[in-house]
């Protein structure tokens, strides 16, 4: 498990499996990955180990698992993306020049939803939301997994288990804030025939380590997509915006959108009659991502390596078109992916055009330099004793040295070192479930729920 220090002053890059000596205790439970800061909140801990781990969500953290005393959570380790990943498998024919950067690729398209209304009000395009209901109503397909705001608590989420369009149309946009939809996997299993299943990267990462030890769960799983993501900020983050906005009391309002009805969209949050919004650049780039979690600037997959298709924003355009209702990227990563995405062209819910491979990293260079900046981060948390998870096959070591410079290079390295003390890495964080109403540690009146955690229904 401890490895050689690389030796100083060499002139190649260092390698992906040479961490730093330095000793640090390893990861022997969920409860240690939740307060080591290793925890990506996906919930299949509480999938793998229902009667030990319930999810619930920490203001400052996200969903994190809350573990019973004494339990014993080695099924849920066993599933946990949080702690260790392994590069998914490399098709026949995927693109060798994207591979060490973004994962198994076979195509890439450019296009989106046929339906005007979904692709409207969708975050970019609206083909994901375009595929779901193709699965639903020609794929074969008994439900769709995902997530959507709660209905008694509108900025938290809860996951759910569609079985019909106007189910799935009511939850479609993406959503910035902190959900865990594997804990609703057990639902797939039990469902009356196969499911599609929607996440971020890390909940498909995780599904597809929960179906390799499940059988049950692998043959419901008719196919897995994944939404980029460029991490997931705390709950705490939606309430700044929202408090920015000017409303007093976040549990009296009655929406939150982060984007959707145009292209990127805007963050609108809506009480009674009153409705304001920031710009994508003001809630996002201004506000949201200060406030994503550590485990997120060390993940190694931001476009959904694992999934079967990934769908995100094509942001290669020098200015978006004023008015333009949205467009899609659609990543083809496996041939299950392929024959879905085939039918869903010829049932015409789809329009669609196949793109040169290289407009994935033209529509999202900044996910490759982050992608490159995790080993930095990950190598130099470990030199500093932090916990810190393992990543194998996903060439983090050569995109260090090959994409960014010298200064990006040294950021990764001497920004981690200012991180681990400034956010308490090296210590213990406990989960801390909130409560509606209850006021938080720094006095102010915050919502949550700690109670329960999100309900995975077959409605």
């Amino acid at each position: 498990m401890y490895e050689e220090t690389p030796r100083p002053g060499r002139a190649v890059p260092p390698s992906e499996s040479s961490p730093p000596a330095r000793m640090y205790s390893p990861i022997r439970s969920i409860r240690d990955v939740a307060e080591r800061h290793l925890c990506s909140g996906c919930g299949a801990c509480a999938y793998a180990a229902p009667q030990a781990v319930r999810m619930v969500d920490d203001l400052d953290q996200g969903r994190r698992p809350v573990v019973a005393e004494s339990a014993d959570t080695s099924a849920a380790l066993a599933v946990c993306p949080g702690v260790a990943l392994d590069a998914p498998p490399v098709p026949p024919g995927a693109d060798a020049a994207l591979l060490r950067g973004w994962g198994p690729v076979l195509e890439v398209w450019e296009g989106f939803a046929a339906d005007a209304d979904v692709r409207f009000r969708a975050s970019s395009g609206g083909a994901a939301t375009a595929l779901a209901l193709h699965g639903l109503e020609r794929g074969g397909m008994a439900g769709v997994l995902h997530i959507a705001a709660r209905e008694d608590v509108r900025y938290l989420n809860e996951t759910r288990l569609s079985t019909g369009r106007a189910e799935l149309l009511a939850a479609v946009g993406s959503r910035y804030a902190p959900a865990s939809p594997c804990d609703g996997l057990a639902a797939v299993e039990s469902a009356p025939g196969p499911c599609v299943f929607i996440g971020k990267p890390c909940d498909v990462a995780a599904t597809h380590k929960a179906r390799a030890t499940r059988p049950a769960l692998d043959r419901q799983l008719g196919v897995t997509i994944a939404i980029f993501c460029a991490g997931t900020p705390s709950t705490r983050g939606t309430l700044e915006m929202i408090a920015k906005l000017g409303f007093e009391d976040p549990d009296a309002i009655d929406s939150v959108r982060y984007r959707g009805h145009g292209w990127p969209g805007r963050a609108t949050v809506r009480q009674g009659d009153q409705e304001r919004s920031l710009s994508y650049q003001e809630s996002w780039g201004d506000l949201l991502q200060r406030f994503v979690p550590w485990r997120c600037r060390i993940c190694p997959d931001h476009t959904g390596e694992f999934a079967d298709i990934s769908v995100g924003d094509p942001w290669y355009y020098d200015e978006i078109p004023v008015g333009e209702p949205g467009r899609s990227l659609v990543i083809v990563r496996t041939e299950r992916g392929r024959r879905f995405l085939e039918g869903a062209r010829a049932a015409g819910v789809l329009e669609l055009e196949r793109s040169d491979p290289s407009l994935l990293p033209r529509s999202q260079p900044n996910l490759l330099r982050v992608r490159g900046a995790s080993f930095g981060r990950i190598w130099t948390s470990r030199l500093l004793g932090a916990a810190a998870p393992r990543f194998r096959g996903f060439g983090l070591a050569r995109v260090w040295w090959s994409h960014l410079t010298l200064k990006q290079r040294a950021q990764s390295i001497f920004g981690t070192c200012k991180r681990v003390f400034a956010r308490g890495l090296l210590r213990r964080n406990p989960v801390r479930p909130f409560v509606t109403g209850a006021p938080d540690e720094a006095g102010t009146e915050r919502a949550g729920t700690a109670t329960k955690g999100p309900r995975a229904s077959q409605r």
